[in-house]
């Protein structure tokens, strides 16, 4: 077998997989390794990778079985930091083939590629959905009881992972952040990330859409506080196999970041509030098993991580929102997000 001298990122042009890509290049530990991101550009973008010699952008999607085989192949993957999802909970209600497809089916088509090619280890960035709602705070220990299809395709990559070890000793980690925000966020996706979404309607002098009366509670993270768990967990026998619930800590409802983002625009709050849709009331996690393991991790306060973004968002500008093509349900669709199709 060939030396194993890569690393693959899978959406790695998007938020967190440039945010991983980055801390692969700064790490010492993965010196000499090249990083191949890989990524469909559905809600990444180009600019977002960093620029290296050591890194090697492809374009192309993990739902293509023939391609992930030949990528596999071609590099010798060490590592695998699988962060290319299509993370939108409240959408995947009504687009659960496309959800199930890129989720789940091109989750599997890259564990069996890293069966096939002996990859080191498999870090798998899974989700707090897959808890569901009423398990306050959330633990590692608690049962999965996810409630849309985000958090079952999630849960179910969760439990190839572990069948995959059990049969061909594949070595993995899980991960389970919430609500993370920060610099490189798509801030034009209006289907999820309510910190980008926020911003972005700021920045074009629109209304704050809250759904329901804004009570909803979410512990929101700055992305930069979980790095080091993610790119150390190869590295320690202990997060072998293991799940962690990596965020913050503060739960803070919706409204009160809507005030808390217009305080740093120093713009006058302008709240739209919407008809209450289905989702998690209250949802925010236990990461006393991450501390024991990783150490403490970095706390960005929630007014120091807003501003990190806003500075970053401003140099961006505002982005156009696209609607989604793949709308597959429309009973309960909530007003503007998207248009049916035939799939």
């Amino acid at each position: 077998m060939a030396a194993q001298n890569s690393i693959l990122v899978t959406g790695g042009a998007g938020f967190l997989g440039s945010h991983v890509t980055r801390s692969l290049l700064e790490d010492p530990r993965f010196d000499g390794l090249q990083i191949v991101v890989l990524d469909d550009l559905s809600g990444g973008f180009v600019e977002n990778i960093p620029r290296s010699g050591r890194v090697r952008f492809v374009k192309g999607s993990v739902t293509d079985h023939e391609f992930i085989e030949g990528l596999f192949e071609k590099h010798s993957f060490r590592y695998v930091f699988h962060l290319a999802a299509y993370a939108a909970e409240g959408l995947s209600h009504f687009i659960r083939r496309f959800n199930y497809m890129n989720n789940l089916i091109g989750s599997v088509n890259l564990i069996n590629a890293a069966v096939r090619h002996a990859v080191a280890h498999f870090v798998f960035t899974s989700s707090i959905a897959v808890y569901g709602r009423g398990q306050v705070p959330m633990l590692e220990s608690t049962l999965p009881l996810p409630e849309d299809p985000y958090g079952i395709s999630k849960y179910a990559v969760e439990l190839d992972l572990r069948a995959a070890h059990e049969q061909f000793g594949l070595n993995f980690t899980i991960f389970r952040p919430h609500n993370v925000y920060g610099e490189y966020q798509n801030i034009g996706d209006k289907y999820r990330n309510v910190v980008g979404i926020f911003m972005n309607r700021i920045m074009q002098g629109l209304p704050l859409p809250i759904f329901g009366d804004g009570w909803q509670q979410r512990a929101f993270s700055y992305v930069g506080d979980f790095m080091q768990p993610m790119i150390s967990a190869p590295f320690l026998a202990e997060a072998n196999c293991q799940v962690f619930n990596v965020g913050a800590s503060t739960p803070t409802t919706v409204l009160d970041l809507a005030m808390a983002v217009c305080r740093e625009f120093q713009v006058e709050p302008n709240i739209q509030f919407l008809a209450a849709r289905n989702e998690v009331k209250i949802a925010w996690a236990d990461h006393a098993k991450c501390v024991h393991i990783f150490g403490d991790c970095p706390a960005t306060s929630l007014a120091e991580g807003l501003h990190r973004m806003a500075t970053w968002a401003r140099t961006v500008g505002a982005r156009s929102c696209v609607d989604f093509e793949h709308v597959e349900i429309t009973d309960g669709l909530p007003a503007g997000w998207g248009h049916p199709s035939r799939a």
